[in-house]
């Protein structure tokens, strides 16, 4: 295998979170700081968040709109946090050989931004000693209603953030995948060309 650098090496998605840890103001600031640095398109910064520490009144709302197989392990993460986009109309363009296309459109473009603000936060809390998990099966309205977002925002995913817990708290169903190998596709499987 290629050289990688520890923090992505080492980097994974638990489900088991110490209930008892918190996050500090400063590591909290410290993943959204390596969020706000992210490549983006036009220096657009599409990305939001919505930042809820365990119990507060945010991370409640958030936690009732995931689906209550992940409720069963999110309860424990230290935040969760939306991540969502400001959306925005798609845009006709002039193709680069002069013809009438289609360029990727604001929102796709603002998903990707987030996607990679996202990446720089999981990165940076790895960095931290914490560890990251990302659900896109969530509950869009209900997020945008409870949170009270915006019209033009979008929510995309929550993203749980905390201490490593003790894989032997999770439910039974859910302690195989936890205790499993990592495994990646070979990058021949990943390559579209020879």
């Amino acid at each position: 295998m290629a050289h990688l650098t520890p923090l992505l090496a080492f980097r994974w998605s638990p489900r088991a979170f110490d209930p008892g840890a918190e996050l500090s103001p400063d590591e909290a600031a410290s993943l959204l700081e390596a969020a706000r640095w992210a490549p983006s398109a036009d220096n657009a910064q599409p990305w939001r968040f919505a930042v809820g520490h365990r119990e507060d009144e945010t991370w409640k709302r958030i936690l009732v709109n995931l689906p209550e197989e992940d409720q069963r392990w999110a309860h424990r993460a230290a935040v969760l946090l939306l991540a969502a986009h400001v959306t925005a109309p798609a845009v006709e363009a002039s193709g680069v050989d002069g013809t009438a296309g289609r360029h990727p459109g604001p929102d796709s473009r603002a998903a990707y931004d987030l996607g990679q603000a996202v990446a720089h936060l999981t990165v940076q809390a790895t960095a931290l000693g914490l560890h990251v998990r990302q659900l896109l099966e969530i509950d869009r309205a209900g997020l945008t209603t409870d949170l009270e977002l915006p019209a033009d925002v979008r929510p995309y995913a929550v993203v749980a953030v905390g201490q490593l817990g003790d894989p032997l708290s999770l439910p039974a169903d859910l302690l195989a995948d936890e205790t499993a190998l990592r495994r990646r596709r070979p990058l021949a499987d990943l390559l579209l060309t020879p």
